[in-house]
């Protein structure tokens, strides 16, 4: 493994998480109606096949 091959692989990885998870946080919202207050967010994420589990929460205002 070459560090610039890690980085660039993850940084592309994470790119689309962020771009498809956008996405589809914006269609839920716009589908369910959703036009005040705030929805409380937690992703979990992992990697098959290792013992890993990074959480992430916080919360999205839509106001």
């Amino acid at each position: 493994m070459t560090s610039d091959t890690f980085n660039m692989s993850m940084r592309k990885f994470l790119k689309q998480v962020g771009v498809t998870s956008q996405q589809a946080l914006e269609a839920h919202v716009r589908d369910a109606g959703l036009t005040s207050g705030s929805l409380s967010a937690k992703v979990v994420f992992t990697l098959d096949g290792q013992e890993f589990e990074h959480v992430v929460t916080g919360k999205i205002d839509l106001d």
